[in-house]
């Protein structure tokens, strides 16, 4: 299971670090693009935190310019793999409080895939969002990737 979720990370960081890329020598970036990102990363970083017991230093909504994207990103990477590595039970059921302050648990393998996919998921909201403002975004299919 962790070569499994070292490879979803590093196909994660790759995707983030293009479009990060992409948005860096752009003259403007979409607005909902930037919000959308800004979501991606920082909903990485919180569930890192809640893995871990730490307290946040994101919201959910919160906004950082483009030139801070990469530091957040390679450091929610480095957070997730810490935690992938140092792990020996992925069925480790954690605890923890949502942005409305409600209390739930799930696994931790579940919570590791969870980031996976709401970064897909936003990232191709963000392609969608270039296409309809006219930009030509790369493709970040994963076989593409795995090529």
């Amino acid at each position: 299971m962790k070569g499994f979720l070292h490879q979803l990370f590093d196909y994660n960081f790759y995707c983030n670090k293009k479009l990060i890329e992409q948005c860096s020598s752009m003259g403007s970036v979409p607005e909902n693009s930037q919000k959308l990102f800004n979501h991606l990363l920082n909903a990485h970083h919180v569930w890192n935190h809640r893995i871990l017991e730490k307290p946040s230093e994101y919201t959910i909504s919160q906004i950082h310019q483009v030139d801070q994207w990469g530091d957040i990103h390679y450091e929610n990477q480095r957070t997730s793999f810490e935690i992938i590595t140092n792990t020996d039970d992925f069925a480790k059921r954690i605890d923890y409080e949502n942005s409305e302050g409600r209390m739930y648990a799930n696994e931790l393998k579940d919570i590791l895939f969870h980031i996976i996919n709401h970064s897909t998921h936003h990232r191709g909201q963000i392609l969608a969002d270039f296409r309809n403002s006219g930009i030509e975004p790369e493709s970040l299919d994963y076989i593409f990737y795995k090529r």
